[in-house]
């Protein structure tokens, strides 16, 4: 379960006003509230009548001395009895099921600190770098996908033609260029920021799915292989953060930091509108995945590291971005707080998202019954779990191709990618 039964008790009123602000179903957090009080009372109604059917047994054989018709008489009571033991077990199954399934859709609440209202709430909280006007130079910046073309870095026509429209197909130095930044990014989080790589799968059974939450709210995005009930990753997050389900950390190993890269595959690739060109929403891209375990008391700051490891990879790329906290408007039905960090691209004259970084606190880990014990013998609670992008490459290489584009038409990549990828003209 999500948000836990027992929460939900306790903190009423921040769980739905939580699904307030996110725009979410309140009713289902009363719905809960009614079936758990349902719950609670058929289970004392069945206790008591196992009780009074076990006193009748006992009776039985003290009452044969009395008479045939008595022990009779008892034992047609513990039948009547037994029946309705049968129907309201039943109906606590129906319960279960139901109650978990509404608790399941319940978000979690946003942290103090996130602005409540629609996507236009969300703030700016720091920039780096200067970003490029259109024409900056005194001359006039193409798009990604003109670059690309030109440089034969990017075949959309023959991704379409293998598999469909929004799986870009990557040619020589496009090819040489993602793998670049794969293992640009897996070097600087393993080597510099201490986070071990994962290698994971790419398929992931249903409980790993809803584990983290991509099913039952985000269900319809996934591409799912029906014949073995599995789902294509829309990122490492899910595989990476599932390694611990139902897992006791002792104390000792937190936090538990992992990088991962992994191809990512989402059905919806956006509305149409000018980011459907190039290659800014597809449905197939590349990305290096942060996924921490954290002590509750201290995923505050680590979401505030990962965020500045995730900055750590775009001052080293040298393009200009912003640190946005999403508003409840904004920001995802699992997470409690959110920063997007978008590059400012000058081609298209656009801000774009190329990584977003959220602490789930809690959520995920009632979903997934990753627990971590405080000492030897204490009772194991709930860790916090968090993950955050660095980077999301589709909008990141066109971030390159637009600021590092030369008046000539070639592009000047900086270091450490120039070398390992070759002149782009």
């Amino acid at each position: 379960m999500s948000v836990g039964i027992q929460r939900l008790r306790d903190d009423t009123d921040t769980i739905r006003k939580g699904a307030r602000d996110k725009g979410e179903d309140q009713g289902l957090v009363d719905k809960a509230l009614e079936l758990d009080v349902e719950r609670r009372r058929l289970l004392g109604e069945v206790e008591s009548w196992r009780a009074e059917r076990k006193q009748i047994s006992s009776q039985v054989g003290a009452v044969m001395k009395q008479g045939v018709d008595m022990a009779d008489a008892l034992r047609a009571k513990s039948v009547v009895i037994g029946s309705q033991i049968t129907q309201g077990e039943e109906r606590l199954r129906e319960i279960d099921a139901e109650l978990e399934s509404l608790l399941l859709r319940i978000p979690n609440p946003p942290d103090p600190d996130v602005p409540i209202g629609p996507p236009e709430a969300t703030t700016t909280v720091r920039e780096w770098g200067e970003p490029l006007a259109h024409d900056a130079g005194g001359w006039e910046r193409k798009p990604h996908w003109e670059i690309a073309e030109a440089l034969g870095m990017i075949d959309l026509a023959a991704g379409a033609k293998v598999t469909g429209s929004g799986f870009p197909l990557y040619r020589a130095a496009g090819a040489a260029l993602q793998r670049a930044l794969i293992n640009m990014m897996l070097e600087l989080h393993t080597r510099e920021h201490g986070m071990t790589e994962i290698w994971p799968p790419v398929l992931v059974n249903a409980d790993s799915a809803r584990g983290t939450g991509q099913i039952p709210d985000k269900e319809e995005q996934m591409y799912v292989v029906t014949r073995d009930d599995l789902y294509l990753v829309p990122t490492a997050e899910v595989p990476v953060t599932n390694i611990h389900r139902d897992e006791i950390i002792d104390a000792a190993r937190l936090p538990i930091r992992y990088v991962a890269y992994s191809p990512c595959f989402r059905r919806e690739a956006g509305a149409a509108g000018k980011q459907t060109r190039g290659i800014l929403r597809v449905h197939q891209f590349d990305k290096v995945e942060m996924v921490a375990f954290e002590r509750p008391d201290e995923s505050a700051a680590a979401l505030e590291w990962m965020t500045q490891r995730a900055e750590v990879a775009l001052q080293r790329l040298g393009l200009p971005y912003r640190v946005r906290l999403l508003s409840t408007g904004d920001m995802g039905f699992t997470q409690a707080k959110t920063y997007d960090l978008e590059v400012w691209a000058p081609g298209v004259q656009e801000w774009l998202e190329v990584s977003s970084v959220s602490n789930f606190r809690d959520f995920q880990a009632r979903r997934m019954n990753i627990r971590w014990r405080p000492g030897p013998g204490d009772k194991p609670e709930m860790l916090h779990t968090l993950n955050g992008s660095s980077l999301g490459f589709t909008r990141t290489v066109a971030a390159l191709l637009e600021v590092y584009q030369q008046p000539d038409g070639s592009v000047a990549l900086p270091e450490p990618l120039a070398s390992k990828v070759g002149p782009l003209s």
